[in-house]
């Protein structure tokens, strides 16, 4: 299991986008194994950016985003960031 970002763990911005990012991909459907395999991103790792325990670099929300066939834009509005 991936260590938490232990500087940036829970802080509020990581939660709101890990909720955007769960909503997004239950929205459409897909399961967290379906979305961690289309983005190239370990599952556990996604997990913990759902929960906001982790910062994910802009590949990894790219990757992801591109997998869910939305923007980095459209996912950081949901994020009311």
């Amino acid at each position: 299991m991936p260590i938490a970002s232990p500087r940036h763990a829970n802080d509020p911005a990581l939660v709101a986008l890990g909720v955007a990012i769960r909503a997004a991909r239950k929205e459409r459907g897909i399961s967290q194994e379906e979305l961690a395999h289309m983005a190239a991103i370990d599952r556990s790792y996604l997990s913990s950016i759902e929960r906001g325990a982790q910062n994910p670099g802009i590949v990894s929300i790219l990757r992801m985003t591109n997998a869910m066939e939305m923007t980095a834009t459209e996912l950081f509005a949901e994020a009311r960031l």
